[in-house]
């Protein structure tokens, strides 16, 4: 889809666009607010500008609109091929994970949720499942205070890529 072609579409289909890319119905109503853009710069601008005046609890509402990595190992490798084909490609490299890795990354996910209260996240483009599981490990130290804003960074190199796909579709 072209900028000019999501400049005209009608505000529920807008919706629906804007919140393939980021779950928070906060940053997609302030989101809603900014078109027509004129240009990707000033959508990438205004996506990143809007996100970082959301609240925590926008944070934490985007992050439920993510696939857990963790719970039932058995099901993981289903669980990423199942997801819709944005979220496959960012967390392609999973498929490709040893047991060992899955393993690890579904317990080190169980252990983060527990601790922070939302699943881990991290923006898995271009990532193995060896290096988010690194990330992940070496996150779990942090304070709940630092982590959140971490998320919250990852959320927005997550919600950027989708806005690119977007545009790219």
């Amino acid at each position: 889809m072209t900028l000019t072609e999501l400049n005209s579409l009608e505000k529920p289909a807008l919706t629906e666009a804007l919140s393939k890319c980021c779950g928070s119905t906060a940053w997609v109503e302030n989101m809603l607010a900014i078109f027509p853009v004129d240009n990707a710069v000033t959508l990438m601008n205004e996506a990143t500008a809007q996100w970082n005046k959301s609240s925590e609890s926008d944070w934490r509402e985007a992050f439920t609109h993510h696939p857990k990595i963790g719970g039932d190992v058995a099901a993981l490798r289903e669980k990423f091929a199942s997801t819709s084909t944005w979220a496959e490609g960012e967390q392609s490299a999973v498929k490709q994970a040893s047991q060992a890795t899955l393993e690890a990354l579904a317990a080190g996910n169980t252990e983060y949720e527990q601790k922070f209260g939302y699943i881990f996240i991290v923006c898995a483009t271009g990532k193995s499942a060896e290096e988010m599981l690194a990330l992940l490990q070496a996150r779990l130290p942090n304070k709940p205070e630092d982590e959140i804003m971490i998320a919250m960074g990852e959320q927005d190199k997550i919600t950027r890529i989708r806005l690119e796909k977007l545009l790219a579709a």
